[in-house]
């Protein structure tokens, strides 16, 4: 098992939540981020700025069992067809049987865009979220432990 993260809009404190709990259950933790983000990480990949080399990089790393970071659903649906695990920043673990609403949703926002309308964009980040976040990785490990 692995924690691999999508970097490129991954919020900092996230990063260092990933790396405290992959130091405390001794779990390999690998970032990918294109050349514009400065990512420190003992592993870390470094991609070009072309759409979906983020995506596809942290694709080719992950493997069955693995726990997968990022806020990209469509990221998410496949990472979870590998049969790793999904967890966005926010600490929502995304799971099999919810994940096609997820994606559904998505697209329907980006008709609305497309045609002009506006949506929200995230909320601005709490310490709420971190502690989610933290419990949400945590219960992620520990199962994946398990099996």
């Amino acid at each position: 098992m692995k924690i691999i993260v999508d970097a490129d809009a991954c919020p900092k404190n996230v990063l260092q939540i990933c790396s405290l709990l992959a130091g405390d259950y001794q779990i390999p933790l690998y970032t990918v981020a294109s050349f514009n983000h400065n990512i420190i990480s003992d592993h870390h990949t470094t991609v070009g700025n072309a759409s979906q080399e983020t995506d596809i990089a942290v694709m080719n790393m992950t493997a069955r069992g693995d726990i997968v970071v990022t806020q990209d659903g469509g990221l998410a649906a496949m990472v979870l067809g590998k049969g790793a695990a999904g967890i966005a920043p926010s600490g929502k673990i995304y799971r099999k049987e919810t994940i096609v609403f997820l994606l559904e949703e998505r697209e329907t926002k980006a008709k609305l865009r497309r045609g002009g309308r506006r949506t929200r964009g995230p909320r601005k980040r709490t310490p709420e979220d971190d502690q989610r976040f933290t419990a949400s990785l945590r219960r992620l490990i520990e199962e994946r432990s398990k099996v």
